[in-house]
């Protein structure tokens, strides 16, 4: 299983408006190239949240008309910035949107949504939990990737530990017993990020850069290039083999 993960687009409703100094539409565009280019033969597109910065239907809806070509299955998470009811209203019935448990070529992917209204930080909450136990019940052997906006632990910088993933203690007494477990990926930071998961060493928890900018970072990017937009590359056997690449690009 080839996944491609791009991450916190911050899209606007003006095709040509900027944010952080950019045109987030032309960087979208640039990566979704680039990533085709760099990571040919996805099996599935994975956009890890913050997808459009001012909320709103017009950027939603513009987000729908890119994705129509894309050539493989997509799907999105919710980010701090998204307005999730306009983000299903828009994309529901074009792409996977969390919470959700979908199988690409042999592995098992768990989408969640951390998304809180008014909220910096993530949460999944009570009943998200349960339903994500619900998930991780039986004798599931296929290899096992799980997805979030937020980072579910700190990454020692206190700009981001202190808007990370509030239940994020919840989250890992629910994936730590898991023997398939690969991955856990997440955005939100804006930067490559890669650390293990507590109690299990072998499994990386895995930061995505962003499509727009980079922040920070703190940990020194494996390319040298901290500042350009990226993505990243996880590749899956069905005996749990996993092997990920840092990409990035130039900005338009």
């Amino acid at each position: 299983m080839r996944l491609l993960q791009l991450s916190d687009p911050h899209l606007l409703a003006d095709p040509e408006g900027r944010f952080r100094g950019r045109q987030p539409w032309a960087c979208l565009d640039r990566a979704l190239q680039q990533a085709l280019i760099q990571a040919p033969r996805p099996d599935l597109l994975l956009i890890s949240g913050d997808l459009c910065q001012d909320e709103s239907w017009a950027g939603y809806a513009l987000l729908r008309d890119r994705l129509a070509a894309w050539p493989t299955p997509v799907a999105l998470l919710a980010g701090n910035h998204d307005h999730p009811q306009r983000l299903r209203a828009a994309l529901g019935r074009q792409a996977v949107l969390a919470p959700a448990a979908l199988v690409i070529a042999g592995v098992r992917l768990l989408l969640l949504n951390s998304h809180r209204a008014a909220c910096v930080e993530g949460w999944l909450g009570a009943r998200q939990l349960a339903w994500l136990a619900e998930q991780l019940e039986g004798p599931s052997r296929l290899p096992l990737v799980v997805a979030v906006h937020h980072p579910p632990v700190a990454i020692g910088d206190p700009r981001f530990d202190a808007i990370g993933l509030r239940d994020g203690s919840a989250l890992l007494e629910l994936l730590v017993p898991q023997p398939q477990l690969q991955a856990v990926l997440f955005g939100h930071v804006h930067q490559h990020w890669q650390g293990p998961l507590p109690g299990r060493p072998e499994v990386p928890v895995l930061g995505c850069p962003s499509t727009l900018c980079g922040f920070g970072p703190v940990q020194p990017c494996p390319l040298g290039r901290p500042d350009d937009p990226g993505g990243r590359l996880l590749e899956l056997n069905g005996a749990g083999g996993l092997h990920h690449t840092l990409l990035r690009w130039r900005c338009p």
